[in-house]
């Protein structure tokens, strides 16, 4: 179904919001807009609501299985007030945010659906997920100039970290359970990015609840939301592969020119597979076997 704007998809939409877990997209540009959806819908959540501009068309075999909303976020839509929105239209329902050219991967995700993935973790009593977002980029940029290929995509195998979340309400003490995470393209070529974007950690999947809501820095207004583990051991955690960094890079006139490839000597080939991930620990199973 196709929707006029956010008011309109709560006032009509509201059936795609019954049962979870439901995942929103948001469209910022035309790269992988079609595969983006394909792969969450693999992934058989119970809704895939597009938030896309109205020039952006949808191929038919994704078109009829999502619930398109008129949303520009080039303009004066933001993503926060659409989340706040679908969460306080939904509490108690599971739910995932991405942006086009985005791939969710979780644990033994190509053998267990999404949704025995998050009972799961409600089982662990946790209503969040960390989420590392993980750089994808073209191998070739001559070949593909928007740094944007499913068939050649690379990821930097090394070169994270995690430095302590402080607390400035606290005397910048540490905040518990808390960390801010690093690495990819966004710590190689920092000096482009502003420093609160170069973060690669994301709570990509959360349990609505009455009075949550999503902060303009992407965090959760419940801290606990934003732990990357309950106090008594590891949780669950998913990587979010990702090209929207590789774009804005050579997108921004004042990177572009210098950039005449992401590859490395810590870069290897994405194989599409959680294995890959797992191995180069870039997401934990936890206590999930």
């Amino acid at each position: 179904m196709q929707y006029t704007n956010l008011k309109d998809f709560l006032a009509r939409g509201r059936d795609a919001l019954l049962k979870g877990p439901i995942a929103m997209v948001f469209v910022e540009d035309e790269a992988e807009i079609n595969s983006t959806i394909r792969h969450h819908l693999d992934m058989q959540f119970k809704s895939v609501i597009v938030f896309m501009p109205d020039a952006f068309s949808l191929a038919g075999d994704v078109a009829d299985k999502v619930h398109r909303v008129s949303y520009n976020l080039a303009g004066a839509d933001t993503l926060p007030e659409a989340v706040n929105a679908i969460i306080a239209a939904a509490p108690g329902v599971w739910m995932y945010y991405c942006y086009n050219a985005e791939y969710l991967f979780y644990p033994f995700c190509e053998t267990r659906t999404v949704g025995e993935m998050l009972t799961f973790q409600q089982e662990e009593r946790r209503d969040a997920m960390l989420a590392y977002v993980i750089d994808l980029y073209a191998g070739d940029l001559n070949d593909n100039p928007n740094a944007v290929s499913l068939e050649d995509a690379h990821l930097d195998k090394s070169g994270y970290y995690a430095l302590a979340r402080l607390d400035a309400d606290k005397h910048n003490h540490p905040k518990e359970r808390q960390l801010d995470f690093f690495g990819g393209l966004r710590w190689r070529y920092e000096e482009n990015i502003p420093a609160p974007k170069r973060k690669i950690d994301r709570i990509s999947m959360f349990r609505a609840k009455e009075g949550l809501t999503m902060r303009d820095d992407h965090l959760l207004s419940d801290e606990e939301y934003n732990t990357y583990a309950c106090p008594w051991h590891n949780n669950l955690t998913a990587s979010v592969a990702s090209f929207r960094t590789a774009k804005a890079l050579k997108r921004n006139p004042g990177s572009t020119f210098d950039i005449h490839t992401f590859k490395w000597h810590n870069s290897e080939r994405f194989e599409w597979h959680s294995r890959q991930l797992l191995d180069l620990g870039l997401m934990e199973p936890g206590q999930w076997f």
